[in-house]
């Protein structure tokens, strides 16, 4: 761990037990408020001073809790939404544990209002004084101050990747200050006299086809001289794989998951379509009557284009708002299907800038005015939520295709049928429109040997951002 981060981790402790004393003493000051007392008049006796008392006891078993958390590792800058998914969790147990004292020592106090604008206030406090420690460190970062200098190991595709990115955000935390193509014997010795005058944090071995001698070399080199050894899975050349282990006549037998989303991870996946569907159906109910209004108005025929798509349980038909006029959209009960085929069939010819099973037609003639705004903002998939209410998607999977694009899938491709498609994804914020199908197959492939929880929530969070950046292919 670098020194910076060790004072990072340590500011963390005095930080979070200040911000826990700043939510209780602000819960306390709203319910004595006097916009409080009319609404509900206090009914109970809680001196300032004994309150304080408590909160001290209570601030330092929360502060054990987000240790036991562990939240004050601060290795990474970059995984905000993990790091607030971790508060909210260790809060949660800790408003649990107040009400397991409360329940035991009534003497405490009895207010289900401070305790509840206690915990909702400490997550909100904490959440934004570490957003802002984050912050800090980042912008450390831009001066050197905390950067981890790695020297790269690999000559693949992912090696590229990953040095690109290093290179173009400066606020990532890492800085490549050598790149090795193989680790021979001839690479160990001039790594051995390269560290001799240049300070190294970590190797980070980010291509698969390094032979085992090369790799057991690379190992040992690193734990010969203090060094950090990480790799990186080839997500663009190897499969990533999740086993579980069972004993039978005690033998091991290691079983390959296709994904972790079975069973409660299923009811998980869909109580959190449920919810947040019907959430976003209502937040976004404006925006949906103005653009039914200004397609009705643009150009004639429905506000809503029902397309067929496939999933693993077969051909369901997915919402968008139209887009298109009416006569050009194929599979549409208005004008000739034959002809809006064909049509598209020569766009694709003179237009297209896509390969494989999939196609993206470059200024395409088929819009209407609002439709090439709301394309280019992905406004026209807004009605997929009420998709994701009646169970044909998930907010977040791979992207729903056609059957005649799923017509040409080979067999690899076959992987992203396995679960329900997604109003967005790990494909849709990596590049939206702008990866090629193999990409998009592979990242999708990563996302469900993947699946998690918190996954979920750190894709809906990163989309709006994806939304906003502006496409190649328009």
């Amino acid at each position: 761990m670098k020194r910076s981060e060790l004072y990072f981790s340590f500011l963390l402790v005095p930080l979070d037990f200040l911000m826990i004393i700043l939510a209780a003493v602000s819960a306390y000051s709203f319910r004595f408020a006097q916009w409080a007392r009319d609404i509900r008049p206090v009914i109970f006796n809680l001196p300032f001073s004994e309150y304080l008392r408590i909160v001290l006891l209570i601030d330092a078993l929360w502060i054990i809790i987000f240790a036991l958390a562990g939240l004050y590792g601060i290795r990474n800058a970059r995984h905000m939404a993990k790091e607030i998914y971790r508060v909210i969790l260790a809060c949660s147990t800790g408003l649990v544990l107040i009400v397991i004292l409360i329940f035991f020592f009534r003497e405490l106090f009895s207010s289900r209002f401070i305790v509840l604008a206690g915990w909702l206030l400490a997550i909100i406090y904490i959440s934004l004084a570490r957003i802002t420690v984050r912050f800090i460190q980042r912008k450390l970062f831009k001066f050197g101050i905390g950067v981890h200098r790695v020297v790269m190991v690999g000559n693949s595709k992912t090696t590229d990747i990953l040095i690109r990115e290093f290179a173009s955000q400066s606020n990532s935390g890492y800085e490549v200050i050598k790149r090795f193509r193989d680790f021979s014997l001839e690479s160990s010795q001039e790594l051995a006299d390269f560290i001799k005058t240049k300070e190294v944090d970590e190797v980070l071995q980010a291509d698969p086809n390094l032979s085992k001698a090369e790799v057991l070399r690379l190992y040992d080199f690193t734990d010969e001289h203090f060094l950090t050894f990480k790799y990186a899975a080839d997500l663009l050349g190897t499969r990533v794989l999740k086993t579980d282990v069972t004993e039978i006549a005690g033998i091991p037998v290691v079983e390959v998951m296709e994904t972790p989303l079975e069973g409660w991870g299923i009811i998980y996946k869909r109580f959190f379509d449920v919810i947040f569907s019907l959430f976003f159906i209502i937040i976004f109910s404006p925006i949906l009557i103005i653009i039914a209004l200004l397609i009705k108005l643009d150009s004639k025929g429905p506000i809503f284009y029902k397309n067929e798509r496939v999933s693993k349980n077969g051909c369901f038909k997915l919402f968008k708002f139209r887009s298109m006029l009416v006569h050009h959209c194929v599979g549409s009960e208005y004008g000739d299907i034959e002809e809006a085929l064909k049509y598209e069939k020569q766009l694709i010819l003179e237009k297209s800038v896509k390969e494989g099973p999939l196609y993206k037609i470059v200024d395409d003639p088929r819009l209407t005015g609002t439709g090439k705004f709301i394309r280019r903002w992905s406004i026209d998939e807004l009605p997929q939520f009420f998709n994701v209410l009646i169970g044909n998607m998930s907010l977040v999977g791979p992207r729903p295709h056609q059957p005649r694009e799923v017509a040409k899938y080979e067999r690899h491709h076959k992987k992203v049928l396995s679960i329900k498609p997604g109003i967005t994804g790990l494909a849709q914020i990596s590049g939206r429109s702008d990866l090629s199908f193999e990409d998009e197959v592979k990242l999708d492939s990563y996302y469900i040997e993947n699946w998690s929880l918190l996954f979920d929530i750190a894709i809906l969070f990163k989309t709006p951002f994806a939304v906003l950046k502006r496409r190649k292919v328009e």
